[in-house]
């Protein structure tokens, strides 16, 4: 739990400092998590695998699942969803909300890495930051031979 309310908190002052709506951008980290800990039979009902990554590591569906009960519990804020959804692989660089969530998932202070990736945003410059978060990404999975999603690819060569 302090992880998300880490990630929220910093997900809404990223949005702050670059211009988006940081309610919204609060609200898709406090939910962007909701699926983590579930089963793996449950993570696979909420969200049924869509490639061999995703069969493979039920965990890479957690994104899915928890736009899926966001959905459910009233959240119709497409963008928001597509936050909640994509913080686990990317998404497409206009959704600034996404960015801002990409971005604090994987710096927000209690990780101890990624430090300048969370200086950039706060700094006003999300999109070098998310650029930064997702090449580190690739390049991380890529090192330790861990199968990179379908999604987190697009996402790298789009940017």
């Amino acid at each position: 739990m302090e992880h998300i309310r880490r990630v929220a908190e910093l997900a809404r002052e990223i949005a702050r400092n670059n211009g988006l709506d940081p309610e919204r951008a609060y609200l898709a980290g406090l939910l962007h998590d909701a699926a983590r800990d579930l089963p793996e039979e449950e993570l696979r009902r909420l969200a049924p695998p869509e490639n061999e990554v995703e069969e493979a590591h039920p965990l890479a569906l957690h994104g899915r699942a928890a736009r899926a009960l966001a959905a459910s519990w009233g959240v119709r804020d497409e963008e928001v969803l597509e936050a909640i959804e994509g913080h686990v692989y990317g998404v497409d660089p206009e959704n600034g909300i996404g960015m801002a969530l990409y971005v604090a998932d994987v710096s927000e202070p209690g990780r101890g890495v990624n430090e300048e990736i969370r200086e950039l945003a706060l700094a006003g410059r999300l999109k070098e930051a998310y650029r930064l978060a997702v090449r580190n990404k690739v390049h991380y999975l890529k090192a330790k031979k861990i199968p990179i999603h379908p999604r987190t690819l697009e996402v790298y060569h789009s940017l």
